[in-house]
């Protein structure tokens, strides 16, 4: 079973979040105050859907400490969209950011790809991935389009790579070029841009509506696969 710690102090929204989490067949727990939160967080959830405006204190008080110890992933819930907030959230080690009000359709399919890619990261023979009609093995550093090869520059394949180690999770500008380019290039948002157009020309059915490579507008990327 699935657990899910809910970490909420909108009594409805916990009602309506366990509602259709109990559908999915998780077992939910929930907690209203930070520090409720935070202690319910050492038993171990599979997931954290996670409020900021608490009464008690800021929800990103609770990400970074529950990093320490636990990879689970950490989808913040909030009714702050500024691009400041949602970058701040992503950078302190949430995986994914929505704003209220939101779609509990939209919601259920980010836990699932959320759970999904946890699911995977303990694979050892995980070097294989497909989206679309595009194959990747990572053993072989191949990739290949609808059965042809595709020639990609040393810095065209860290990023894919980079992407790929991190499907489904909502990066930011300053986390993919930290990792793919180094510190010393954290504030290069358009070298990234120029890169992620590349990819997508190459990789993608349609570059300019692409399906797997998708925008965060104001704050990074996700990859969907």
């Amino acid at each position: 079973m699935t657990r899910v710690l809910v970490i909420e102090d909108d009594a409805q929204i916990r009602r309506f979040l366990r509602l259709a989490l109990d559908g999915e067949g998780c077992v939910v727990q929930e907690a209203s105050r930070l520090d409720v939160g935070v202690a319910a967080s050492r038993l171990g959830p599979d997931l954290v859907l996670l409020d900021l405006g608490l009464p008690d204190g800021d929800g990103l008080d609770f990400i970074a400490p529950f990093r320490t110890r636990s990879r689970a992933p950490v989808i913040v819930l909030s009714a702050r969209g500024q691009e400041a907030d949602k970058v701040a959230a992503l950078d302190a080690g949430a995986d994914d950011y929505l704003v209220k009000p939101f779609g509990m359709a939209e919601l259920l399919a980010r836990v699932r790809a959320q759970l999904r890619r946890r699911a995977g990261e303990g694979a050892a023979d995980a070097t294989a991935f497909g989206f679309g009609d595009v194959a990747v093995d990572l053993s072989r550093r191949e990739v290949c389009r609808a059965g042809t090869p595709v020639h990609l520059t040393p810095v065209e394949y860290r990023l894919l790579e980079f992407f790929l180690a991190h499907a489904g999770r909502v990066l930011t500008h300053r986390q993919i070029l930290r990792e793919v380019w180094g510190p010393g290039h954290a504030e290069s948002s358009h070298t990234l841009r120029v890169y992620v157009g590349k990819l997508r020309h190459k990789l993608e059915a349609d570059p300019a509506q692409p399906s797997h490579l998708l925008t965060e507008i104001g704050v990074g990327y996700r990859m969907e696969i």
